[in-house]
């Protein structure tokens, strides 16, 4: 066994996402990758460096089948007459969840009752595999550490282990795809502990057994693809034989954003579903999955076979799921939203009867956890006492006015704070009436506190310091006053605020959570193909220890850290069997958007 060179203790917590460093960073970030990003596509450069025919292109995409080439490395022969697939996303933040979620998928099998589930044959990671940033420090200690002890590499001289295929998400796109591409794509296979990486690019497409695949897109940060992407994709489907099946990887659940502002990543995921339509007769896409939203669900379409599931909960805060739609409307073409051509029209989540019969939807956490788990931001502002400082420094200056411009403060302090919060809702939500009367709001809210807050602070002052005397002296009593009490009342109200227009407004899911920072209800996704049928096994694991709880594993067999008791994982609903209906395919568009 390898001999880690951290312990728990120093490796990161989870990201703290209100806190003013961060969110600076961040927000440079995304200026500098959003706007670079145009003119810097890496895509592009690494199809560039890989000038390959369309024959190779397949070739690759068919290398781990039995007696392929690549057999002597690794090969998806039947365990038992199923091939077996491994699907996490949205892993690398916090040590704890990153690594329960790692020892879970690096055992050699998962039991639960008389269902015993062997270790995929394939890792897939479904994007966004380190938070909050995409450096080397971060994928070292975030991503690679955890999975490496999960999984001690035996030999790292040898090719041979599981092949893991990765996706990039918005995190991995923040330093434009440097990393990630340094780590993934490279000629030199990265020993992600016991698995092997074989990529050449940030997308991917795999033959998994004579009749299904798996596809693998990279939209980078604005729901788009590249031309090289197209040009593979199509290689790869000309290549494919007829009547295949794909379980199609997107960056984003699409048909949950269906209703925000700008949202794109359903119709690019449709356009990569067109393009196996076009060039490959008879093909099904009987699973659609994605990460980027921290929980897990399943939605069935109404055609009878096709499953959008989102499965984020590799390590990443978790996201709520009291917020989810019964149904979704995908038939809404006036809109852009639609599923090839209306062959699904409409959305069900799912549902399932557990052990004591009762109907379940398919979701985890379950709503009624995921609203009680809300009532955390009441604690706003002892989880985020950067971001209290930060109001309270906002109290400060606007109670000034209060202090010297007593008249002028009721409409000077609405009109700022609403500006404010408008600014900042529209970054998730969009421009909208309810948005702006949220904002007014809250402005007014806020303006009323501070008014308040500045009022006692200067009556309470002047019982013990006459601020003609001691003008200097009342200005640091006042600041520190509204700073510090100030920012404390002014966080919990944003935490309120948090609260109401997540529970009852449909606003703020992201931040809701994101602010509690909450390292529970993890999940992956267990597959198994076994001739014309896809068996998903959803399993998740609610409790996660704390960082104490790690112990050195006194064996030579298995992780490098243990916990006592054990890893408790379960199945989040039953075993869900999708076959892959013979079905004609939509016909194909005159204006083929593929074309």
């Amino acid at each position: 066994m390898a001999s880690p060179e951290k312990t728990p203790s120093g490796l990161p917590t989870m990201a703290g996402w209100f806190e003013p460093g961060l969110l600076i960073k961040l927000l440079w970030r995304v200026v500098v990758s959003e706007l670079f990003g145009q003119y810097a596509d890496r895509r592009l450069i690494v199809a560039a460096l890989d000038p390959v025919s369309a024959d190779e292109l397949v070739k690759r995409a068919k290398q781990f089948m039995p007696g392929g080439d690549n057999a002597e490395v690794w090969d998806f022969a039947p365990k038992d007459g199923a091939v077996w697939i491994d699907y996490v996303a949205d892993l690398g933040d916090g040590f704890d969840s990153t690594y329960a979620m790692a020892c879970l998928l690096a055992r050699d099998e998962l039991t639960f009752g008389q269902e015993k589930l062997p270790r995929g044959q394939l890792l897939v990671m479904g994007g966004d595999e380190v938070y909050p940033n995409a450096s080397a420090e971060a994928y070292r200690d975030r991503l690679r550490t955890p999975y490496e002890w999960a999984y001690p590499d035996s030999n790292p001289k040898l090719l041979k282990g599981p092949p893991v295929y990765v996706l990039p998400g918005n995190h991995d796109w923040y330093d434009g795809l440097v990393q990630f591409l340094a780590l993934f794509c490279r000629r030199e296979h990265l020993h992600l502990g016991g698995w092997r990486s074989h990529q050449r690019r940030s997308y991917f497409a795999l033959q998994l057994t004579e009749t299904w695949w798996i596809w693998g897109m990279d939209s980078q940060l604005d729901d788009d693809m590249d031309q090289p992407q197209k040009d593979y994709f199509v290689a790869i489907a000309k290549g494919m034989p007829e009547n295949s099946n794909i379980i199609l990887c997107g960056p984003e659940p699409g048909w949950l954003y269906t209703n925000v502002p700008g949202g794109a990543s359903l119709k690019i995921m449709d356009y990569l579903a067109w393009i196996a339509i076009n060039h490959c007769k008879g093909v099904r896409i009987p699973l659609v999955i994605s990460g980027d939203t921290h929980h897990y669900s399943r939605y069935e379409g109404d055609d009878g076979m096709t499953q959008f599931v989102t499965s984020g909960g590799g390590g990443a805060f978790l996201h709520p799921t009291h917020q989810l739609a019964p149904t979704i409307d995908l038939n809404r073409r006036a809109d852009g939203i639609v599923w090839m051509k209306s062959a699904v029209k409409k959305l069900t989540l799912g549902a399932f009867k557990d052990a004591a019969g009762a109907t379940k939807e398919a979701c985890y956490p379950d709503r009624a956890t995921s609203l009680d788990m809300l009532r955390g931001n009441f604690k706003f502002a002892s989880l985020n006492r950067g971001f209290g400082i930060v109001l309270g420094v906002v109290y400060f200056l606007l109670g000034l006015i209060v202090r010297y411009l007593p008249c002028d403060v009721w409409y000077i302090a609405p009109i700022v704070l609403a500006a404010g919060f408008y600014a900042y809702t529209k970054r998730t939500e969009g421009a909208s009436a309810k948005v702006g009367w949220v904002s007014a709001t809250n402005g007014i809210a806020h303006s009323l506190t501070l008014i308040a807050c500045a009022w006692v602070f200067n009556h309470f002052n002047a019982f013990f310091v006459d601020s003609s005397s001691w003008p200097r002296l009342t200005f640091l009593l006042f600041g520190t006053e509204m700073i510090g009490a100030g920012g404390v009342v002014a966080a919990e109200l944003f935490g309120a605020y948090l609260y109401v227009s997540s529970a009852y407004l449909d606003m703020n899911h992201n931040d809701a959570f994101s602010s509690m920072r909450r390292d529970t209800h993890r999940n992956f996704i267990r597959m198994k193909i076994v001739g014309e049928e896809l068996t998903l096994y959803p399993i998740g694991l609610t409790k996660i220890p704390a960082r104490d709880a790690w112990a050195k594993n006194p064996t030579n067999v298995g992780p490098i850290y243990v916990t006592n008791p054990d890893l408790n994982p379960e199945l989040i609903e039953p075993a869900v069997t999708i076959k892959a209906q013979r079905k004609p395919n939509p016909p194909i568009p005159a204006n083929d958007p593929t074309a």
